[in-house]
């Protein structure tokens, strides 16, 4: 059975979007910024995880950010990314950009579920904070990979919206990348 994680760069108050300015809002670019010389530390990390990972599992405008980007790229960290089998959340296209692609369509939640019995192994979503937080409310993610940046921004989308009930968390790890970057990962609580 497949396992879905959640893994993503936030700032210290919850902040995912434009990390790197691109998206073009007033507090854009977070990520480069804040992260300065660590971010040699944190490729290895991401690099890492990527090795580990049978999947990728992502929104629409997040298949497109990344194939704009990562389809170019060659090297240990964008060959597995590239060739990694990628699950696009969409009703409104009909294949995928970031190849080796598929898109799933219709209920969500059944199709996010039966991919969960088919893929075993990891699968990673990244940079789809709207998928994350429909996912957070079904009680799909089994686990979140945090990487906080030491910047807090005090506006920007967040990972964690609103939900319909609590979501407790156990803290599992905690450790550093660099000299400024935590590394947080947490698993649900769930009912025994």
């Amino acid at each position: 059975m497949g396992r879905i994680i959640i893994t993503t760069n936030v700032t210290l108050d919850g902040v995912v979007q434009d990390p790197d300015g691109q998206e073009g809002t007033r507090l854009g670019g977070w990520f480069g910024r804040s992260g300065g010389k660590d971010l040699d530390e944190w490729t290895k990390l991401e690099t890492a995880e990527a090795a580990g990972a049978d999947a990728l599992l992502l929104g629409r405008r997040s298949d497109e950010w990344f194939a704009s980007r990562w389809l170019s790229r060659s090297g240990e960290w964008a060959d597995k990314l590239n060739s990694m089998p990628k699950y696009v959340v969409s009703s409104t296209i009909g294949h995928a950009r970031w190849g080796n692609g598929t898109v799933l369509k219709g209920d969500v939640v059944s199709e996010i579920s039966a991919l969960k019995q088919k893929v075993h192994g990891e699968i990673l979503v990244y940079a789809s904070y709207l998928l994350g937080r429909l996912l957070i409310e079904h009680d799909l993610v089994d686990e979140f990979r945090l990487v906080v940046f030491p910047v807090v921004l005090g506006a920007g989308d967040r990972l964690f919206g609103a939900t319909t009930d609590q979501k407790p968390l156990r803290l599992v790890s905690a450790t550093t990348i660099g000299d400024g970057l935590a590394f947080l990962t947490y698993r649900p609580v769930r009912d025994a």
